[in-house]
Parts: structure tokens; sequence; C-alpha cells
């Protein structure tokens, strides 16, 4: 199991178990850095931040380039920072700041740099795609527990990561649902072996169509998700299932289990987010509702479980569960996803810069969406292999790849 997710457990279980205490009253006020507070899982950690006032602070926003939205948001929740990644909006974002005592910040390399603040205690990595590599990287390297949603980070890069959190002892807490289930499953079993993850999937809005039928899909049948609501590039991943791939290998890396441990099922209810099979046979799951605001919060205030007015789940509404093996022919990214795992290397960055470029020609209607495993694996086939072994390393994999696909096209 990864370090930081057994500190994390441990600790957890003393204050918990031994103590008897509550922790809501020790807890000490934690001032979160939320890398992409403009997207889907910044806004939601935003609604959760709103609900305890006295025990979260937003100490940095940042965000790629809604400049308006960044503003907005630092106007409500008083930041000591912010970075817009586009430059081109710095004056705008400065001009409507000035006089707020917030400080602003532009480009990628304040991105990277503003998680070395000292005052910030938790960063929360939720930009979209391999840009949240290097600003996640930085916090670990500056010893800052990460609450991680930006699942290319360890898709791309997890040897380094990982290693970076053992030896800084940085503690890395999935926001995932799944990865979250998987976490909440495994608090009092740190010393039990594990014989299976069971990672849930949806089915995506495409669930038992075959070729034919998406031959003809457009990006906006594809981004009507039957039960989430996210954003645009996950919710293409949902539809192709390579959401499923790199959450395995995501998986892989959080809890240091091996990719034949690790198994996919449909389940396209989306209430069991995934489950944790014991040497024993046992299997422990955790229930909910569709939404990320639970496991934002269980990450941000890990150990404890604090009371929201959040929407209850009810056993009335999900009156059955049923599961099923994924469909690999129709729905092959979930296999292109465990052999770049296998092969290891770049492949994995490889596979997610392939991933990034051909949902983005997708839903530019460029290519259609039986095209996108067929790229990927084009891609995979034809890339050389190599062994980076730094961030700047990775990320010029992934810029080569782009260079490639772009000439190759």
């Amino acid at each position: 199991m990864n370090i930081g997710i057994f500190i994390s457990l441990f600790i957890g279980i003393f204050f918990l178990v031994y103590l008897q205490i509550d922790i809501e009253k020790i807890m000490q006020p934690r001032k979160i850095a939320i890398l992409g507070s403009t997207g889907s899982i910044g806004r939601q950690a935003l609604e959760v931040i709103e609900q305890f006032p006295d025990l979260l602070k937003v100490e940095v926003l940042t965000a790629a380039s809604q400049s308006d939205l960044l503003i907005a948001q630092a106007k409500q929740f008083n930041p000591n920072a912010v970075v817009i990644a586009d430059e081109s909006k710095y004056e705008r974002v400065k001009d409507a700041l000035w006089g707020e005592d917030i400080k602003v910040f532009a480009g990628d390399s304040s991105l990277r740099d503003i998680v070395e603040m000292e005052s910030i205690d938790m960063v929360l990595s939720a930009i979209v795609g391999v840009a949240g590599l290097p600003p996640t990287w930085n916090a670990i390297a500056h010893g800052k527990p990460v609450a991680l949603a930006n699942k290319e980070t360890l898709v791309v890069a997890g040897d380094i990561i990982t290693q970076k959190a053992q030896e800084k002892a940085v503690n890395i807490f999935p926001v995932d649902s799944e990865h979250s289930a998987i976490f909440q499953s495994l608090a009092g079993e740190f010393h039990n072996p594990i014989e299976k993850l069971l990672i849930t999937a949806s089915g995506g809005p495409f669930l038992g169509k075959d070729i034919s039928f998406l031959q003809t899909v457009t990006p906006a049948d594809a981004l009507k998700h039957p039960n989430w609501n996210m954003g645009n590039k996950i919710t293409i991943d949902s539809a192709t299932l390579m959401n499923k791939g790199l959450e395995v290998i995501e998986a892989k890396w959080l809890f240091s289990v091996p990719l034949e441990k690790i198994e996919v099922i449909v389940h396209p209810q989306s209430a069991i987010h995934s489950l944790v099979m014991f040497a024993d046979g046992s299997l422990k799951a955790q229930i909910g509702l569709p939404d990320m605001k639970l496991p934002i919060q269980y990450a941000l205030t890990y150990p404890a479980r604090l009371p929201n007015h959040f929407p209850r789940f009810s056993f009335a509404n999900y009156p059955s569960f049923t599961f099923m093996p994924p469909d690999t022919g129709t729905f092959p990214c979930l296999r292109l996803a465990r052999e770049a795992s296998l092969a290891g290397g770049n492949m994995p960055c490889i596979l997610n810069a392939a991933n990034e470029v051909t949902v983005s020609l997708f839903l530019q209607e460029k290519i259609k969406f039986t095209q996108i495993p067929s790229i990927i694996e084009k891609t995979l086939a034809s890339f050389p292999f190599s062994t980076p072994k730094t961030v700047e390393e990775y990320m010029n994999e992934d810029k080569e790849c782009r260079n490639w696909m772009a000439k190759t096209l």
C-alpha cells in the first residue's frame, strides 16, 4: 500500500478508535489551495468549503483561462492569491481584484510555484489533463498533502510521484469517487491483505450499444451522461471507457496493487462507487449518490466525518443494483489502458496524450467517436518506448507525442 495511504489510515484509526474524541473539536483549520477552481471539481470543492467556514479556508485559487469566474470566486472567498494560467488574462484579473488584498499571478510557472507558499496546508489538484502534473509534483516535493482529483498525474508519472510522496512522507488523498470508495473501504483494514479491487463503471451513455450505433454518435450524444454531471473531457472518457482505464492505472499506484488484482465491473446505477475484496473473500463497498462533494469533503477533512447538508442516499430510490462485465470489444480503450500500463515506461504517458488529443478532435467534430480508440492504438504502436525519470522528461514525452500526432493525423 502507498506509504501516504498507510500513514493516513493509521492516524485516522488512532484518533477515532483509540482516543475516542471529537475530531471536529480538535481539527485545526486547513488552508486549501485549489488548482483548477473553475472546473467541475473545483466548483464543488468550494461548495464543500462553504459548509465548514471555521475549518476550511481558501488560500489559493487557480484557473486556466476562465478569468470572469476566477474573479467572482476570489471576491467571494478572499484567498491570499490567485493564478490565471493564461497570461493574456492577467491584466483583467489584476484590475478586477485591485483593492481586494489578493495577490494575482499568471502563467504556468506561477501555477507550478504557487503551491510552495508556506501558508498552504493542503493542495487540491483538480486541473484537467497532464497540465496538472507539474504543480502537483511541486506540491509533493514541498511536503504538501495532496487531495488528488487529477488522475493524469498518476497515469503519466505514477512511479516518480509515489516515490517522491514516500520520500517526503506526503499523504495523497484520492478524490475520484471510485478511489475514495476504496480508501474508505480500507479504513481499519490496513493490516489485511487485499485480494482484489473492484472499480465500478456506469457504462456511460452508450451502454449496450454496438459499433454500428457508435459510428454516428455526436459530441452532444456522448456528453449526455446518465448519472454524473462532469466536465466535457471526463464525460467523453466515460463514454469510451477510457476513464475506467485511467482509474485502473491510478488505483495501481495509489494502493500498490498489481493490475491483475484490479477489476472493472459495470454498475449502471452508479451507487456503489467501488469495492475491496480481502483475502478471506469478504467485500467492503462504499455507497452514495453520484455526486463528487462527499469524496471531496472526505479528502479535505480526513480523518473526520463531519455533518453536512448535502442530499442523502435512499434505497427507496434504488430498488435494485445490477452488474455486468465491460464490453471491451465495443469499447477497447479500457484494454488499451491496461496494455499501456503493463508495458510501462512512457506508454501510459503516450496513452494519455493520445487520448487528450483525440477527445479534443472529437469534441470539435473532426473525427468520429469510433476513431478515438483506433487512433490511440495506432499512436501507442508507432511511438518509441522510453523510460522517463523526471517530470520534465515526462512532459517532453507528452509534447513529442502531441507533435507527432499533429503531423501524422
